[in-house]
């Protein structure tokens, strides 16, 4: 199986200010982006998986990354030694906020073992290793390879969709 990822992140900002007479203003914006070609060396990953979740009031899951629980859109198990790309995203209806992250043994390359991203209604994170960044983010096999979510709430359900990309080696 082939594996073509691209990535992005930007901010794009006008700032404008009335003036005399008119305005004047100012444009800002940043693009990060990277391209990972096939495979498992610098630059590449050969693993994705793609979901949108569901966790009752009060959840929690833990998703395994180099484990057999979880499945790319082919229904190939997806076991990742290196995190190149992650996202999540809560969906806009949703009432209360998804707590990425802080279990007490989890996969801690990104966060540490205690960080955490609070992801509102409608709100995303993202992160990704450049295509010059070998290592990624490691994941080691057995408890310290799992991603905690959590639905921060006991009243509602909440959906996110979540995109992983990664090295099998």
């Amino acid at each position: 199986m082939t594996v073509s990822t691209k990535l992005s992140m930007s901010i794009a900002v006008t700032l404008t200010e009335v003036i005399d007479m008119g305005e004047r203003s100012a444009n800002v914006a940043r693009k990060f982006a990277a391209t990972l070609g096939s495979g498992t060396a610098v630059g590449m990953a050969d693993r994705v998986f793609l979901d949108t979740r569901t966790l009752g009031p009060s959840a929690t899951e833990s998703l395994d990354l180099n484990g057999s629980t979880l499945f790319d859109p082919f229904g190939v198990a997806f076991a990742i030694v290196k995190v190149k790309a992650i996202m999540i995203a809560s969906a806009d209806a949703n009432i209360n906020d998804i707590l990425v992250g802080n279990a007490a043994t989890a996969w801690a390359a990104l966060l540490g073992a205690t960080g955490t991203v609070l992801l509102r209604p409608g709100a995303s994170f993202s992160a990704f290793a450049g295509v010059a960044d070998a290592a990624g983010y490691a994941v080691a096999a057995g408890a310290t390879d799992l991603l905690k979510i959590l639905n921060n709430a006991g009243t509602n359900s909440v959906t996110y969709d979540i995109g992983i990309a990664g090295c099998s080696a």
